[in-house]
């Protein structure tokens, strides 16, 4: 959560932040606007600001700390996460923390639509409406199709896009809607 979130969250002015913490108001107004970034605040300063917002130095930084695994990575984990957490709970999840339109607006697009139709995929299978806040973001498509790095390997040795073409087939809707061929989230491993 950046600062700014939780300033709001709290009510906390940034001259109060400054006076409750002790660093300087155009520190903090700098942090805020972001000409200065919170990750290149000495510990010092980032304690002082954790410390008076009651949070851990980490979640000052975390937003813009965070790292971008591959893809293969991340539909992997998106995967385990729907087997160990079920259906239900990974929708409400998903959408609480809105992770797809955060993740839009960094222009992470493969992922951001890769778990949009992941949640599409399970509420159509669990029989539930589509989330209707999203609808902006299905507008959106990948320009080339996205297929599974087995997928390419299997084309590959075989130098023929046969796999390619029966994936194609065999993709969920969901997920090829953005161009992303994806035919299997159950079994995972």
């Amino acid at each position: 959560m950046n600062i700014n979130e939780l300033l709001k969250q709290k009510n906390i002015t940034k001259y109060k932040l400054s006076k409750v913490s002790g660093v300087p108001q155009t520190t903090i107004i700098d942090i805020c606007s972001g000409k200065a970034r919170i990750e290149k605040c000495s510990a010092d300063t980032l304690y002082k600001i954790a410390k008076a917002l009651n949070v851990s130095m980490e979640t000052l930084v975390e937003d813009s700390m965070e790292y971008r695994a591959e893809f293969e990575v991340f539909k992997s984990n998106i995967c385990h996460l729907v087997k160990d957490i079920g259906d239900m709970d990974f929708i409400i999840e998903t959408l609480e923390t809105d992770k797809i339109r955060k993740l839009y607006q960094k222009r992470w697009y493969p992922e951001s639509l890769y778990l949009l139709a992941m949640v599409d995929y399970l509420s159509r299978e669990n029989g539930l409406p589509l989330c209707k806040d999203y609808n902006d973001i299905r507008r959106a498509r990948l320009t080339e199709p996205i297929f599974p790095a087995s997928i390419i390997v299997m084309s590959a040795a075989a130098k023929s896009d046969k796999p390619k073409a029966d994936s194609l087939n065999a993709a969920i809707s969901e997920f090829m809607h953005f161009n992303i061929v994806e035919s299997e989230v159950r079994n995972v491993y």
